[in-house]
């Protein structure tokens, strides 16, 4: 069994779920796919920074950093930067707030110590619906002076996004649709 298929297994195992949900877009939906039970879990972490960071190395541009909003970006940029490290080529993670810390530096983004101004970085996500929060982590990388270069998801609902954000100027990758779990 290769990686993808493994990682695959784990979210069908761990992450999808039947039944009525409201999303964070604010979509009702009958199914819902909660990545954190696996971003969280030593193997799942394991394959999730395998498999994206062997995306990332096929970027056309030199990926520096890698990060998201927070809490479903947190573990797979993590583990992408530790894999990185790994195999000896270290991006650093980065976590865009919700909103500016209310003490100390008031940072949004923590880890941008690590990242000059201009660093090309990529967003990651754990599963997309509308785009809206992947939007929002852009918008703020980029207030903050990155460039974001590359945006992945381990999985696209196909409800929109990956057109919302190829209408603000961003191509979506991701692992997995909703039709790996649910068919066509």
């Amino acid at each position: 069994m290769d990686l993808r298929e493994r990682l695959l297994n784990l979210l069908k195992e761990k992450a999808y779920r039947r039944g009525k949900v409201i999303l964070t877009s604010g979509k009702e939906s009958d199914f819902y796919i909660d990545c954190r039970p696996v971003t969280l879990h030593p193997e799942g972490a394991y394959l999730v920074g395998k498999l994206l960071f062997a995306r990332l190395q096929s970027s056309p541009e030199t990926i520096r950093g890698v990060g998201g909003l927070t809490m479903g970006a947190d573990p797979i940029a993590t583990a992408v930067s530790l894999i990185s490290y790994l195999e000896g080529e270290p991006i650093p993670a980065f976590i865009i707030r919700k909103e500016a810390k209310k003490h100390g530096r008031g940072l949004w983004i923590e880890g941008i110590q690590n990242l000059p101004i201009g660093t090309a970085v990529a967003i990651v996500e754990d599963v997309v619906t509308t785009g809206g929060s992947t939007a929002k982590a852009i918008e703020r990388a980029t207030e903050e002076g990155l460039k974001v270069v590359k945006v992945l998801s381990l999985v696209d609902r196909r409800e929109g996004g990956r057109e919302n954000l190829k209408n603000l100027g961003y191509s979506l990758e991701s692992l997995f649709s909703r039709f790996d779990f649910m068919g066509n």
